[in-house]
């Protein structure tokens, strides 16, 4: 039976003319077509054996997306190796950590800078190449197949965020893979409604993360070409130059989205931002099922005068956003989706379940809930509402750590994802919050601070990071950043906030933190979640001071 890898392989073949990645720098597309990206391989296959991997070997990499982080993938994927793929950001201490862990045969890394910067941490001298040495010489004259696999086989090892501890290497088996691709090829049918080859696919998250990555061998899978976002601080320009019909995203940039829209907007003429503001006020009172008459005939003017621009800036072609990583919250769906005519798709799922549990379906879609479980995959609620997960996407478990592995699974092999969640009665997912992020203040009442923190997001403007605080507390308080905000205006904006909730979820202070939180300080995951213990500590002192004063 020919597995996954081989398939990619075949697809290049096949598809000899066809751009399977396309750089998008600036305004300018550099394309590399089925042949090309196959002979790249071909010539990376030779150098990696020349380093002494061999099949059952692992290969640390460590790069940015590129066409050539495509090429080594698979390259080292059809040796019969294990890639562990990294997150070029990182912290080089944090790195060296999870790379000693990995015990790799070959280190990979992408510059000279971060070869330096991770040898630096490393306590054992280890074989590293840099990423360009791959690919020098000429391809062999006969094409290789991909060396057969075992459905055991771990063919990547992810490492976890570490938001509350050590991360961990999640193993991912051929097993999973091959259950997923079919899954994927059938939704991206349904969402594009055709078979795949010439959808316009933009990505701008790392390949590193699960996500990522089943997008990519998704592409692969199908024969389709994927466009490769090279600079994520001129995203704007990429999306008009690559001109998409999907991508992927996190809630970070969807929210970013929109208030960079309504900043843009705050600078306009006097005309305009009293539209936008009355448009929102007619929207949010249909939303409530409150119209008054009017409200229709205020939207639909706006969206064409207003929205109508702006949505062609983001991709006039675009069929759909597919949005994970985090709940996203309500409003910001609703508003893409009323507003700019935008469909969001969301997907839920972590790294240890091949990346997917839930996607929403084309004609079902739920704003504030995650879609339905995959096909095979089975879902039930546990204690705390505790979301269980059971199917051929769960993870063989984490590289030698046993008892890690025991921990996360039930006595009765339900893999526990640590999510608090709810199901309606179609069966449509929502995710609350995380088990272990509940807050418990003196008060004795469970509570999950990220619902809080959507509220401070879109209540409090020029709010950009919120975390709510108040374990072992006797009130709730919040930590926040942004550049045009001020004390006064957080503690203004409270009330609005607070409005309608019960007296233990109310949040009674807020303290504007001078540094924005990022993975570089260690304060955000790699893949951009909250650090809270990490987050707790090093703002300790203002925390303190908060509760400390009358």
């Amino acid at each position: 039976m020919t597995h996954f890898v081989q398939r990619f392989l075949s697809n290049l073949e096949a598809w000899p003319d066809r751009f399977f990645a396309v750089e998008v720098h600036g305004k300018k597309l550099v394309s590399t077509e089925g042949k090309r990206l196959r002979a790249m391989i071909e010539i990376a296959r030779q150098t990696l054996r020349k380093e002494g991997v061999e099949a059952g070997s692992r290969v640390v990499f460590v790069a940015s997306n590129s066409t050539k982080w495509i090429a080594t993938d698979l390259a080292i994927l059809a040796e019969g190796a294990t890639v562990v793929p990294m997150y070029a950001r990182q912290s080089s201490k944090e790195l060296a950590g999870m790379i000693a862990d990995a015990d790799p045969t070959l280190l990979i890394v992408e510059s000279e800078t971060l070869e330096t910067s991770i040898t630096r941490e490393l306590r054992t001298p280890l074989r590293t190449i840099r990423m360009a040495s791959l690919f020098e010489g000429a391809p062999p004259k006969d094409l290789e197949r991909a060396r057969p696999l075992a459905s055991d086989h771990p063919v990547t090892i992810i490492y976890t965020s570490g938001s509350s501890g050590e991360p961990k290497g999640v193993l991912t088996s051929v097993a999973n893979v091959e259950h997923m691709l079919p899954v994927l090829d059938v939704k991206m049918r349904e969402l594009a409604g055709v078979a795949g080859g010439n959808d316009r696919v933009f990505h701008y998250l790392p390949f590193c993360f699960a996500g990522s990555r089943m997008v990519l061998w998704a592409c692969l899978y199908r024969a389709n070409g994927i466009f490769l976002s090279t600079s994520l601080d001129n995203l704007r320009e990429e999306l008009t130059t690559a001109r998409p019909e999907y991508f992927l995203n996190v809630p970070a940039l969807l929210e970013r989205l929109k208030s960079g829209v309504e900043k843009s907007i705050s600078t306009r003429a006097l005309p305009i931002r009293v539209a936008y503001a009355k448009t929102i006020e007619a929207w949010r009172r249909i939303r409530s099922g409150q119209p008054r008459i009017g409200d229709s005939a205020i939207v639909a003017a706006a969206k064409h005068i207003i929205f109508k621009p702006i949505r062609a800036q983001i991709g006039p072609l675009l069929k759909g956003l597919i949005c994970g990583s985090a709940p996203l919250p309500e409003e910001v769906q609703r508003w893409f989706i009323d507003l700019l005519d935008v469909p969001i798709f969301q997907v839920y799922g972590l790294t240890e379940t091949t990346a997917i549990v839930s996607i929403d379906r084309k004609d079902a879609v739920v704003s504030g809930r995650v879609g339905h479980a995959i096909r095979d995959c089975e879902i039930k609620l546990g204690e705390e509402s505790e979301l269980l997960i059971r199917g051929p996407n769960i993870f063989p478990g984490y590289f030698r750590r046993e008892e890690a592995t025991r921990a996360s699974f039930t006595d009765d092999g339900w893999f526990r994802t640590g999510d608090q969640c709810t199901l309606d009665e179609r069966g449509n997912l929502a995710v609350i919050g995380r088990v272990k992020n509940l807050l418990i203040p003196t008060s004795g009442h469970n509570i999950a601070p990220e619902p809080l923190e959507e509220r401070v997001l879109l209540h409090v403007p020029g709010v950009e990071q919120a975390v709510v605080l108040g374990h072992g507390k006797p009130f709730l308080t919040v930590l926040v950043t942004g550049t045009d905000l001020t004390q006064s205006a957080l503690e203004a904006s409270l009330d609005q906030v607070n409005e309608g909730l019960p007296h233990y979820r109310r949040i009674r202070k807020g303290f504007i933190a001078k540094e924005k939180l990022t993975p570089e300080n260690g304060l955000l995951t790699a893949n951009q979640k909250l650090r809270r213990n990490v987050i707790e500590q090093h703002f300790r002192a203002e925390i303190t001071a908060l509760y400390a004063s009358p």
